[in-house]
C-alpha cells in the first residue's frame, strides 16, 4: 500500500474513533479495548515490542516505545540540549525542571510532528520519553548516578514529579508520556548489573529506594514505569511480583504501562538464571505485568503462549494498555499539538532557558575571593586543561545535537574579546599519558607550565565525560564499565594541576564531572573552585558570564562530595549505613546542599506556625563567598544550628507545615540563595542519622534587598520507616532547621553561617 493510501486509512481511522475532546484515561481505555478487540492474537502480541508494527487495515500505524528525553530530545537530530540531569538536580528548582521539561516536550511534539508527515516512525522519534532517572545515587562511583537527581529521596522526587508534570502537560491530551526509571533499587555496579542481585532491607527500600517512584506513580500520574536490569531481593525486576504486581499496581494503584530495560528479559535465562528458556522469560515478564518489551524475547511470546505459559487474556491486557497511552497521546485524533511547528525547536526562548539551568546548575565550592574576575585587571588569563575545549564535557549521555556548542575556552574568549589576551593549553590527554602517540611522555604539561607563566589568572578545566563514566556498554571506560574505580581525576590530570598549581599564578578550577571527585588538592592549592558538571551544549558562555561576575552562582550539591572512598562501605553493599549526608559518618570535603554565592545573604529568620524566631548573631553570618581553608571538625554529623531555647512550637499531629524565612542581601550583587529546610525526628530510633532534607526554595534578592519565601514542607516531615518498612510517626519532638544548607558542623565551616532551627513538639 502506496504512503497516500495508507494515510488515508489513519485520518478515517482517526475520524470514527474520535470520542469527544477531554481525553480522560476511561475514555481513553475504553477506546483501546474496542480497538484491540479486533486485533488478531498475532497483531496483539506484535504490538507489545518496542517497534510496534503498523497494522494496516485497522488504521494503526507504526510506532517506536522508544526515545530519550533526559535533558533534551536526544538521538533524533537537533534539539536544546540543558545541563546534565544531575545539574538540573543541583540547581533545586522545581519550576525550571518543569519548565524544561515542558521544553523537551514541545519540541518532541515538534519533531513528531515533522517526521511523521514524512512517514518516518523510526526509533527516538515518538512521544514516549523513557525520563526521568530517579534512582538514588548512593555511591559515587557509579557511572549512570549523573542522569539521576541526586542522592536524596525527597529532592529527587520533588525534581522528578516537576519533570513528569512539564512533560506531560496538562492539556485535553498528554503532551508526552513520562516514564520513571529504572524501578528499582539500582545503582550500579555497571560491570554486574545483568546478573546482580540488589539486596536492600524493608526499611532500606521504603524509606531510600522507592518513594521517589511512589511520588511520580501517585503525584504526577507518571504514565511510565521502566524495570531495571539487575534482580531486587532475588526477583529480576522487569518481571517481580512484589515490585510490579504488588507493590506498583497493586498498594500504588499505577494504571499506565511498564516497559522492560532493553534487553533485561533476555537476563532471566541467560545471566540471572532465574528461568530455563526464552520463552519462559517472556512469561514471566508478561505476567508479572511488563507491557512492553524492550529487546527481542517477545519474539517468543506466541511460543509461549503455544506452551500453555501465558494466556490471550495476558497479552490482551498488555495492549490494552499500551492503546491506551497512543489514545492518551492523541495519536488517533486531532490534538492541540498538532500544529507545533519546527520551529520551536531550538528557538530563543528555549535557549534561554537553558542558559538559566546552566546559571542555577555551577555550584561554587571554593572562592578566596578571586571570583568574581575583574577583567579591566586583567591583561591576560591562561585557559587550561582537557575539558577547556571539548565538546564532550559539555554534553553529558543521553544528549542530542546542538546547532552550536560553546566550549569554556570560546566563553572565556569571548567575553574579553580583545582587552584581554587568552592563552590555551590542552595540558593533557582527558586520560592517556600523553596527546600524541609518538611522543616520550606527557607532552602538553611544558606548554601548560607556559602558559600559567605568562597569565595573570589560570582557569584550569579539569574533569571527565561520558566516554569515562556512563552506561555499561555506552562508556570507553572498559576496565570499570562506566563505573569509576575510586574518586580520583585521571593521573594525566592529576599531574597538571599539581604541575600548574607549582607555578604560583591564582588557579581557578572547573571541575566537568557528573559525580563527586576527590578535590582535596584542588581545595588546598586553588584559589577558587567550580564544579561545573556537564553544563548544557552551550554551557561555556554561562560559565564565562559566572567568572567575570555577570551571573552569581547559585547551585547547591546534590551529592555528597567525600574525601575518598576509603571511608565508604563496599560499591556492592546497597545497605544505607554509611551512605549519603543521611547515614554517613565522617567529615565530607563539601556537604550534601553546600555552595557559595558571591553575595552575602542572611538568614534574619523564620516564622514557623506562627512562632517567629529571629537571628541571634546575623553580624557572624558574612563569608562573602569565601572560606577557610579545610580544617577537621569533629563528626559531619554534628549541630551547628542555632537552636533558640524559647522557639518551641506545639502543633497537633498531622499538621501541614511550611516555614517562612525571611532572607536579605547584604552584599554588592544580585545573587539567587536556596532556603533548605532540614528535619530531625529528636525520639525516635528510626530516624536518619542526620537531619533530612524537607523543604527547599529559591530566593533572588538584589544588593539591600529584604524578601521573605515560604517554603512548603514534605508531608511525610515528621514520619520515620521502621525495620519493617513501615511509615509512621514515631515521637512527639523534632527539630525543623532552616538555613542555606545543612545544620552540620562541616557546612558551617565551609560557610561560616548556621541554620535557625525550631524545636517542635506534636500534641
Amino acid at each position: 500500500m502506496n504512503k497516500k493510501a495508507y494515510s488515508t486509512i489513519v485520518l478515517e481511522a482517526r475520524r470514527n474513533a474520535r470520542m469527544g475532546t477531554d481525553m480522560d484515561r476511561k475514555t481513553a481505555r475504553d477506546r483501546a479495548k474496542e480497538l484491540v478487540g479486533k486485533m488478531t492474537l498475532e497483531e496483539k502480541a506484535e504490538q507489545l515490542k518496542y517497534g510496534a508494527p503498523a497494522i494496516e487495515r485497522l488504521g494503526v500505524p507504526a510506532y517506536n516505545w522508544w526515545n530519550e528525553g533526559l535533558h533534551g530530545v536526544a538521538r533524533a537530530g537537533v534539539a536544546t540540549m540543558f545541563p546534565q540531569a544531575i545539574g538540573m538536580g543541583a540547581a533545586f528548582d522545581t519550576e525550571l525542571i518543569e519548565k524544561a521539561a515542558d521544553v523537551i516536550a514541545t519540541e518532541g511534539r515538534a519533531k513528531y510532528n515533522a517526521y511523521s508527515e514524512e512517514g518516518d516512525r523510526d526509533i527516538y522519534k515518538g512521544l514516549t520519553f523513557w525520563s526521568p532517572n530517579v534512582n538514588i545515587f548512593r555511591d559515587p562511583r557509579w557511572g549512570r548516578g549523573h542522569e539521576t537527581y541526586g542522592e536524596d529521596p525527597y529532592l529527587t522526587g520533588e525534581l522528578g514529579k516537576a519533570f513528569v508534570e512539564g512533560l506531560q502537560g496538562d492539556g485535553e491530551y498528554m503532551k508526552a508520556a513520562a516514564c520513571a526509571k529504572h524501578y528499582a533499587v539500582h545503582s550500579g555496579p555497571e560491570a554486574l548489573r545483568h546478573q546482580f542481585n540488589a539486596t536492600a532491607t524493608k526499611k532500606d527500600m521504603w524509606e531510600t529506594y522507592l518513594p521517589a517512584f511512589e511520588k511520580l506513580v501517585k503525584e504526577a500520574k507518571v504514565e511510565s514505569v521502566m524495570g531495571a536490569y539487575n534482580r531486587t531481593n532475588g526477583e529480576p525486576c522487569c518481571g517481580s511480583t512484589t515490585l510490579i504486581k504488588d507493590i506498583l499496581r497493586g498498594q500504588w494503584e499505577f494504571e499506565g504501562h511498564f516497559v522492560s530495560d532493553c534487553w533485561a528479559i533476555r537476563d532471566f535465562h541467560t545471566k540471572h538464571m532465574v528461568t530455563d528458556t526464552a520463552e519462559e522469560s517472556a512469561a514471566m515478564a508478561l505476567k508479572a505485568g511488563c507491557d512492553v518489551n524492550c529487546g527481542n524475547t517477545y519474539l517468543h511470546l506466541l511460543k509461549a503462549y503455544e506452551q500453555g505459559l501465558i494466556t490471550e487474556e495476558d497479552i490482551t491486557q498488555a495492549a490494552e494498555r499500551l492503546f491506551t497511552t497512543r489514545f492518551l497521546l492523541g495519536l488517533f485524533d486531532d490534538t492541540e499539538y498538532d500544529k507545533i511547528g519546527y520551529e520551536k525547536i531550538e528557538c530563543k526562548e528555549h535557549l534561554q532557558l537553558a542558559d538559566r539551568a546552566t546559571a542555577e546548575s555551577v555550584v561554587l565550592l571554593k572562592n578566596t575571593g578571586i571570583l568574581p574576575l575583574d577583567k579591566s585587571g586583567l591583561k591576560t588569563i591562561g585557559v587550561v586543561g582537557p575539558n577547556a575545549d571539548s565538546r564532550a564535557a559539555l554534553i553529558g549521555n543521553y544528549h542530542g545535537t546542538s546547532s552550536r556548542y560553546i566550549t569554556v575556552l570560546e566563553g572565556i574568549q569571548d567575553a574579553v574579546e580583545e582587552d584581554v589576551r587568552v592563552y590555551y593549553s590542552e595540558g593533557c590527554h582527558l586520560f592517556k599519558e600523553k596527546v600524541e602517540n609518538l611522543s616520550a611522555g606527557p607532552d602538553r604539561i611544558s606548554e601548560a607550565v607556559a602558559v600559567a607563566k605568562h597569565s595573570d589568572v589560570v582557569v584550569l578545566c579539569v574533569g571527565l565525560d561520558e566516554g569515562l563514566e556512563g552506561e555499561e556498554g555506552d562508556s570507553g571506560n572498559s576496565y570499570a564499565s562506566g563505573d569509576k574505580a575510586d574518586l580520583l581525576l585521571p593521573e594525566s590530570q592529576r599531574r597538571l594541576l599539581e604541575a600548574v598549581a607549582k607555578v604560583g599564578k591564582p588557579v581557578i578550577l572547573i571541575n566537568m564531572t557528573g559525580s563527586a571527585m576527590d578535590l582535596k588538592y584542588a581545595h588546598e592549592h586553588c584559589a577558587a573552585v567550580l564544579q561545573a558538571w556537564y553544563p548544557g551544549a552551550r554551557g561555556g558562555r554561562v560559565i564565562a558570564d559566572i567568572l567575570f561576575g555577570g551571573i552569581s552562582p547559585s547551585g547547591k550539591l546534590p551529592v555528597t562530595f567525600y574525601r575518598d572512598t576509603e571511608e565508604l562501605p563496599d560499591f556492592e553493599d546497597y545497605s544505607m549505613k554509611g551512605r549519603t549526608y543521611r547515614y554517613f559518618t565522617g567529615t565530607p570535603l563539601y556537604p550534601f546542599g553546600y555552595g557559595l554565592t558571591y553575595g552575602d545573604v542572611v538568614l534574619e529568620g523564620v516564622e514557623c506556625c506562627g512562632k517567629n524566631v529571629k537571628n541571634q548573631n546575623p553580624e557572624n553570618q558574612d563569608m562573602s563567598g569565601s572560606q577557610n581553608d579545610m580544617a577537621q571538625p569533629a563528626g559531619a554529623a554534628g549541630g551547628s544550628q542555632t537552636v533558640m531555647e524559647d522557639a518551641v512550637v506545639e502543633i497537633p499531629s498531622g499538621t501541614v507545615l511550611s516555614v517562612n524565612a525571611t532572607a536579605v542581601n547584604k552584599g554588592t550583587n544580585a545573587v539567587d540563595e536556596v532556603v533548605q529546610v532540614y528535619i530531625k525526628a529528636e525520639d525516635s530510633v528510626h530516624a536518619t542519622l542526620a537531619p533530612k532534607l524537607c523543604g527547599f526554595a529559591r530566593i533572588s534578592l538584589k544588593p539591600g534587598e529584604t524578601k521573605t519565601v515560604q517554603v512548603p514542607i514534605d508531608k511525610d516531615a515528621f514520619t520515620v520507616v521502621n525495620d519493617e518498612g513501615q511509615r509512621l510517626v514515631d515521637g512527639a519532638h523534632f527539630t525543623v532547621s532552616t538555613g542555606f544548607g545543612q545544620p552540620d558542623a562541616r557546612t558551617k565551616e565551609l560557610t561560616g553561617k548556621e541554620c535557625i532551627s525550631v524545636k517542635i513538639v506534636l500534641v
